[in-house]
């Protein structure tokens, strides 16, 4: 059997459609079908890729007689786990439920904070009649608080683990037909996750500017408080939007991925959101801890733009690195 064959049969034992085959290749539709139709020969380096994702050797792509095709088949098939798509929905909905568990938790931690500096500025003001340390005292308790009742959300996620060990956790392929049909939700959903990202990004990025203005115009510990409560509750609005969402999408994509293919776009993009998510949070705490400290409002908000730019040579050294690696 020549390669256009193999080619071909293997594809269609998975399921796949020239696309679907094509976008995992990183290539055209046309070229897997001039591979199809002996037209062209893929070279070395994308014979290699075919192996991969077919999970054969380049011996059995390469040799006419290497062995039987059926009997190969059988084998692989019988090694990995097939998800239907009730199973794949029941996966997405596991997901979603896990990203809502860990979205209440996250905005939580977040919004811990905030009694303290309410109580803080009220003893300030004496408008509740209350000293400094009893409000101390009092936000404290409250941070606490709400720090536990964070920690049972995340704790609770894993009651959604056992919906989620195989796609996540072993090789499996789609059952006919599945493929395309989340490839149509993810085109579908990939707008709606373009604004919302965006939504939430802008969320992030003017959370300080109110307190940045208040800090500089006004001199009251009391306004500067508030605004940090209000800066607190754009970051859990933001993460309100981006925790759910990012959770959809990337369900999706490890559903697309079969067997834990990515291509080079999706394990960069994985890369950077890694990042992200440990990285502005630091960001964060540095420039609240920087103007707590020092109560220079006015001087602290360059830790933002001085951090957008150092987040993207962030990125790309770490490219770099895994290109060394590779």
């Amino acid at each position: 059997m020549i390669l256009a064959e193999k080619i071909t049969k293997l594809r269609k034992q998975l399921g796949w459609s020239q696309e679907e085959l094509a976008e995992k290749m990183d290539v055209s539709r046309q070229s897997v079908s001039k591979w199809e139709s002996t037209n062209s020969i893929p070279d070395l380096n994308k014979i290699i890729r075919l192996a991969d994702i077919f999970e054969v050797s380049t011996d059995f792509l390469l040799k006419d007689n290497y062995e039987n095709m059926n009997e190969h088949l059988d084998q692989k098939s019988s090694s990995i786990t097939q998800v239907s798509l009730e199973q794949a929905n029941d996966y997405i909905d596991s997901k979603m439920q896990t990203a809502a568990l860990n979205t209440k938790g996250v905005i939580l931690c977040v919004c811990a904070a905030i009694p303290l500096f309410f109580f803080k500025a009220m003893a300030e003001t004496q408008r509740l009649n209350i000293s400094e340390d009893l409000a101390t005292a009092i936000g404290l308790v409250s941070v606490l608080a709400l720090v536990a009742i964070a920690v049972s959300f995340f704790i609770r996620t894993n009651q959604h683990e056992a919906e989620t060990e195989i796609i996540d956790n072993e090789k499996f392929e789609l059952a006919y037909g599945v493929h395309s049909v989340f490839s149509e939700r993810l085109k579908a959903y990939r707008p709606s996750y373009n604004s919302k990202l965006t939504i939430a990004i802008g969320l992030f990025m003017f959370s300080f500017v109110p307190l940045m203005v208040v800090a500089v115009l006004f001199n009251s510990t009391e306004a500067v408080m508030m605004m940090l409560i209000l800066l607190l509750m754009m970051l859990s609005a933001g993460l309100y939007i981006i925790i759910p969402a990012s959770a959809r999408f990337d369900a999706y994509n490890k559903i697309l991925e079969e067997s834990g293919l990515e291509t080079e776009k999706s394990k960069r993009n994985k890369r950077a959101e890694k990042l992200a998510a440990f990285y502005w949070p630091l960001i964060t705490a540095i420039y609240l801890g920087w103007s707590l400290w020092t109560m220079e409002w006015g001087v602290t908000w360059i830790v933002w733009p001085v951090g957008a730019v150092l987040f993207g040579a962030c990125v790309g050294l770490m490219e770099l690195f895994n290109k060394q690696d590779d």
